[in-house]
This record gives C-alpha cells, structure tokens and sequence, in this order.
C-alpha cells in the first residue's frame, strides 16, 4: 500500500515550537527510507516537507554556497524546492532561491563543476559569489510558513506514536523494528 498522508506525531502537532512538526515528519521519511520504501514511492508532500527543510538547514548553517555544494547542485531537487517554496507560500524565498539559481547557472563553464569537486573551505571565490546573506534578513519565516502548511495539510494524518507506527507498518507491509 503506498502512503497516501504525511503522517506525524500528535505531540508534535501540538507543540508550540514549529520545527517539531517538520521534524516528525522527516523522522518518518528516514525511517521508510531506512526500512527499504524508495523516495518516488512515499507520499509527495511528505518528501516535498523533507527537502524543504533541508535547503532551509543548508542555507542557515552555511549560506546558499553550501546547499550547492552539499547538494551537488541536482535539478531534481531543485525544481522540489521551488515546488516546497510555493506550497508553503514563502514568496520572497522563491525569488531569492531564483535568483541564487541564476548565479549557479550563470557560472562560467566548468567553474560549477570545479566548485563541487574541491575543497569548500578555504580560499574559494565560486563559494563567495554563490553567498547571499540576504536570506537572513527576508521578513518571511520559511520554518513558520512550513509548519503552518504542513498543520493545515488536507492530506496530514496527526497520530499518538504507536498508531504512527502500525499505518507505517501497513505501508512497509511488514513489521518495523522499534
């Protein structure tokens, strides 16, 4: 059976600090990734929330460079991105995220190849140009946004942790190790 809800934990549907409901979620996609469920089998949203969080933790911890690098600058998750950033409607994101794109693809030949060969750290003018600390200052919150959309998800299934793992059990069609 294949997932047809984000599922996530009551307590985090509860919680007052926003990260806790992307979390839950992302600890579900591991642990169905983990228990052997291939990407383009899990419910579309919950992957689009996962890979939303990751741009946004890349971007915080070390600037639009690092989410290139540790990425590897793949179109696939990139056009997951610009999907994430429209459905939880952080506008200033997605324009920021545009542009930032148009510096990657603007690079000159090779210079994006040589970027993610090498050393990030260290004297690195690629990594530089690709940094926009303007995401810092953007009046949009993409982690409120984010939980925000995922709470009033139409497709969101808010379980206690025991009844999580039964309908992730029902899915894997076996059981999972707790």
């Amino acid at each position: 059976m294949k997932p047809d809800k984000i599922i996530v934990s009551e307590a985090s549907y509860k919680s007052n600090d926003p990260y806790d409901i992307i979390n839950s979620n992302i600890s579900v996609v591991n642990l169905l990734h983990e228990e052997g469920m291939e990407q383009q089998n899990m419910f579309e949203d919950s992957v689009i929330s996962y890979y939303m969080d990751y741009y946004v933790s890349q971007y915080k911890n070390g600037n639009f460079s690092q989410f290139v690098w540790n990425s590897g600058w793949s179109a696939e998750l990139n056009s997951i991105i610009i999907e994430g950033l429209k459905k939880i409607n952080a506008q200033k994101h997605l324009e920021l995220f545009l542009e930032q794109s148009s510096k990657v693809e603007n690079l000159k030949e090779d210079e994006l190849k040589h970027f993610l060969e090498n050393e990030y750290f260290g004297p690195n003018n690629t990594r530089d140009t690709l940094n926009n600390d303007s995401f810092y200052l953007l009046e949009e919150n993409p982690t409120e946004l984010h939980a925000q959309w995922l709470k009033n998800h139409p497709d969101l299934l808010v379980l206690p942790i025991d009844e999580m793992f039964s309908k992730l059990e029902q899915w894997m069609g076996k059981k999972i190790e707790r």
